[in-house]
Order: C-alpha cells, then sequence, then structure tokens
C-alpha cells in the first residue's frame, strides 16, 4: 500500500519536503493542504512587486506543470486539528486527512501592533500576496503613510510605499537602524539612502496610538505627543510561528514546535520544519527558531528525507542571507548580532581600515562610499561577516565563515591597523590550504 504524505503549509519548507519524498518514493500519495488561496509564490519576492520592479506573475517559481509533473495534489483549505491516535488531521468543514507521515510546516504570522487603532481599515501588514495586492491597492489613493518597525521587512515597506509615490514617514524606535545587526556606520549608510530617496526617518519615536475617522486611518500620535497624519500605517514589529495546528495535538513546544535532530516533534509521525520549527542550534546550546528562506527550504529537504525512511540528522548551518538594503546588496553570514535567533552583523571593503572589540572579540572592517566589509574574527575562526555593495568577498567569505575555515596563518595579520582586509581574505581563500585543516 502506497504511504501517505500529508504537508500542512505551502511555503518554502513544504514545498521542498514534497519534491524530496517524490525523489525518493515515487509511488506515495503526497498532499499539500494550504489556507493560503494564492497557493506557492516566493515570499520574499513580495518587496520586490511593491516596489514594482517584480511582476506578481513572477513570483510563482513553480508551475502548475511542475506540481502535475511530480504528482503533487493540492487542497486549499484550513487545518484546525491533529488526531495522531487515528493518524487524520481535521480540516474547518469537518472533513478528516488520513495520513502515515505528517509535517508541518505553518509558518509564522506577522505579530499584531499593539496599539490602539490596530483594527483601522488602513493598518496593512505584509505577510503575503494578499497583503501585498491589498497595499497596491491602497496606494492608487492615499497620500501619506506611517510605517513602523525596525527591520529588514519594515524597511522593504517603506521602500515599496515610497516607490509608489506616497509621502513615508518611517519610525524608528531606536535612535538607528537595526542596531541589533548593523553597526553605526552601516545604519548611516541605509539611513542617507532612504533620505535620498525621499522617505522621512523619525529616530526614537513610538507609536502610542493610531487615530482614525469613520473608521479609516488618519494619522498616528508617538509617545511624545507628536501627531503624524497618514491615510496607511504599516507595522512590521516581528513574527511569530502558527502554533494553533500544534497546539491541538498537545506537541511539545516552546516559542515554536520543538523537533529532535530528525526534525521529529514529540508525536511520533509528526515532523515540522520551517519558521514554526525551533531546532537545537550547537553554537549557542539551546533551541532556536528560523525565519530565512534558505534555512526553510534546508529543513523541508531534510523532512522529506526522514518522512520518506531515510533518516538523516538535521544539522544547523551557519546563517547566510542576501537581502537587499536602501538598493545595497546586502550579505549576511553568521549569527554575530546582538539579538536573538540570528540577528546578524556584517563586513566591508575600502581604503580606511580600523580593528574593534565586539562582546570580546576583535571586529575588521574596512569601508568606502558605500562598499563595505566587516567580518568578525574568533580565535581560530571568522565568525561572522557583511558584505554591504561591492559583493567581491561575498563568496571567499561565505566559504570561509560556514565551513568554519582554520584562520590561524593570517589572524595577527588581519587585525594589523593597515591591513588590507580584501587583499588577504582573498589570497588566504584562492590558496585553498584552509580546506584541508580542520579548526
Amino acid at each position: 500500500m502506497a504511504r501517505r504524505y500529508l504537508i500542512v503549509g505551502l511555503g518554502a519548507a513544504g514545498l521542498a519536503a514534497a519534491e524530496t519524498i517524490r525523489g525518493l518514493d515515487a509511488a506515495g500519495e503526497i498532499l499539500l493542504v494550504s489556507d493560503d488561496p494564492h497557493g506557492y509564490y516566493s515570499r520574499p519576492g513580495l518587496a520586490y512587486y511593491l516596489t514594482g520592479e517584480l511582476a506578481e506573475s513572477w513570483l510563482a517559481p513553480f508551475s502548475e506543470a511542475d506540481f502535475r509533473r511530480l504528482d503533487l495534489r493540492r487542497l486549499h483549505a484550513r487545518a484546525v486539528a491533529i488526531h495522531p491516535q487515528a493518524g487524520e488531521v481535521e480540516l474547518d468543514d469537518g472533513r478528516r486527512l488520513p495520513y502515515d507521515r505528517l509535517l508541518l510546516a505553518t509558518g509564522s504570522r506577522a505579530v499584531a501592533p499593539p496599539m490602539p487603532g490596530a483594527g483601522l481599515q488602513g493598518v496593512v501588514k505584509l505577510d503575503d500576496m494578499a497583503d501585498a495586492r491589498e497595499i497596491l491597492r491602497r496606494c492608487r489613493r492615499v497620500r501619506a503613510a506611517v510605517v513602523v518597525g525596525g527591520g529588514i521587512t519594515a524597511l522593504e515597506l517603506a521602500e515599496g510605499l515610497n516607490a509608489r509615490k506616497v509621502r513615508t514617514h518611517y519610525l524608528l524606535r531606536q535612535d538607528r537602524y537595526w542596531p541589533a545587526v548593523l553597526d553605526e556606520t552601516e545604519s548611516r549608510i541605509v539611513e542617507e539612502r532612504l533620505q535620498k530617496e525621499g522617505i522621512h526617518i523619525h529616530h526614537g519615536t513610538e507609536v502610542s496610538e493610531i487615530v482614525g475617522q469613520g473608521g479609516r486611518v488618519r494619522g498616528v500620535v508617538t509617545t511624545g505627543g507628536q501627531r503624524v497624519d497618514c491615510d496607511v500605517v504599516a507595522v512590521a514589529v516581528g513574527v511569530r510561528p502558527r502554533m494553533e495546528l500544534a497546539a491541538s495535538a498537545g506537541l511539545r513546544a516552546d516559542r515554536g514546535i520543538l523537533v529532535d535532530e530528525y526534525l521529529q516533534s514529540s508525536v511520533p509521525g509528526v515532523l515540522a520544519a520551517g519558521d514554526v520549527a525551533q531546532v537545537f542550534d550547537p553554537a549557542s546550546g539551546r533551541a532556536v527558531l528560523d525565519t530565512l528562506w534558505g534555512i526553510a527550504v534546508g529543513q523541508g529537504r531534510a523532512a522529506g528525507r526522514n518522512m520518506a525512511g531515510q533518516p538523516v540528522p538535521y544539522r544547523k548551518p551557519v546563517p547566510f542571507n542576501v537581502t537587499r538594503l536602501a538598493g545595497l546588496t546586502t550579505t549576511i553570514i553568521g549569527t554575530v548580532g546582538r539579538g536573538r535567533d540570528g540577528d546578524l552583523p556584517g563586513i566591508a571593503r575600502g581604503d580606511s581600515e580600523t580593528w574593534r572589540h565586539h562582546p570580546g572579540v576583535p571586529a575588521v572592517q574596512a569601508a568606502f562610499e558605500v562598499n563595505r566589509v566587516r567580518v568578525l574574527v574568533g580565535e581560530r575562526t571568522l565568525l561572522g561577516a557583511i558584505v554591504m555593495g561591492d559583493q567581491a568577498l561575498s563568496r571567499p567569505l561565505q566559504e570561509l565563515v560556514t565551513r568554519r575555515a582554520d584562520i590561524s596563518p593570517i589572524r595577527d595579520e588581519l587585525l594589523r591597523p593597515e591591513v588590507r582586509l580584501g587583499e588577504v581574505i582573498v589570497r588566504f581563500w584562492s590558496e585553498g590550504s584552509w580546506r584541508n585543516a580542520a579548526p
């Protein structure tokens, strides 16, 4: 009898698991259940959809023909409960779907804004395709917007609204942009570019209330008593794993679903992957959440192998993310930020080079205009890096950091005040002797 695979969630982790299963089990029945009516699409691409750089049709890299080719069935429905003893998942219409192996890849959702007025029309977020369409619809008739939040998604919202000719106010709770990840120079680079685009930045500013009239947003009042008039308030203050389904079955959980090295939950036959999975991180010694697209794909593939009967332990890789900050391609490698679960710092290149200490370890950095590289140097390895702008050093640093290369031969050279950081890194990486040396 063919094995029945049920995957709840049609995002990066869910689809990666389905593809992997099909590669290992040609006869198995694979069903993906999702409550998103738009199916599978690139959520990271939504930012470029907002700015007009990508058409909506380009956001779906997996076509209908691909689903047919792999014989992947899909069902648009909301799963509301798991019945482990019966081996069934219950849907909101009362139907029950049987399974032999179940993967929860339910993802995360934006945290609701915590201030009065959050329910007014015109308060928006950027979780999914429906949100992006709603923002674009409102952009056609609004004059001003306020953006709240200090990370990548908030910045994407600010740039998207500004690109649609909406007067945009960006409120930062702290005195600079993304201090958990960027240093002062990097924050300044990003902010100056945003201001040149016409975005108004308000530092040290929080919203105490969203005010409205007739049920619609008309402005915000800050904790300092200032009123900023606007028609839209875009909020990106964090995400939270979608845990309702896991709770229905009593799965062991913390902030996410706690899983072992095989991504197996506390209930046999039920696995978790992606934003909802809380995985042990050897570097920190604790179970952590990840919201990176690449991490979700890797976890999905590992879960797929385990579901198909070819057990493989999942090893959390060194975080690696490529994003765009105020038009600058930015590569973030390693876990060297001040926040939790993968807040990451960076690197740069140029003609003025210095080194400093950061939580007990030296950080070598160089800067020239908008091209910047910063690396965090451990005792024998590079702990992390940011490459902002010119990406010439991105690949060498990615390999050196993610493979935990022993940099002992160049450590002293890296820490010299007048070091040519790029030359040292490229020379060491090109020689290749580090590939055979265990740190």
